[in-house]
């Protein structure tokens, strides 16, 4: 193991770098619009959510679009747009147009 990948696996709370289990769901959906929990995100990158996952603006793909954040990049890559819910337990994605 390099010590990059020994660096990289270890330095974060979510080991998922880039998001690309999520991207490669959401490009396999249908749906125009639906709702994941955060227990079933955590579920299909096999990886827990950071704490920064609660805030509404870690999802928010419109939001800073300057600000290249990895999850907001496998949303817009598999298609959808994504918005933290009120309950701040789930994501609510809508395909783009």
């Amino acid at each position: 193991m390099t010590k990059a990948s020994l660096t990289d696996a270890t330095t974060t709370e979510c080991a998922v770098n880039d998001y690309h289990a999520l991207r490669d769901y959401l490009k396999k959906q249908k749906l125009p619009e639906f709702v994941l929990s955060f227990e079933q995100i955590e579920e299909i990158i096999d990886a827990a959510l950071p704490r920064a996952a609660h805030r509404a603006s870690w999802w928010e793909t419109l939001r800073s679009p300057q600000e290249k954040m990895p999850q907001r990049e496998a949303c817009l890559a598999g298609g959808y747009l994504a918005t933290r819910l009120a309950d701040g337990k789930s994501v609510r994605f809508k395909r783009m147009k």
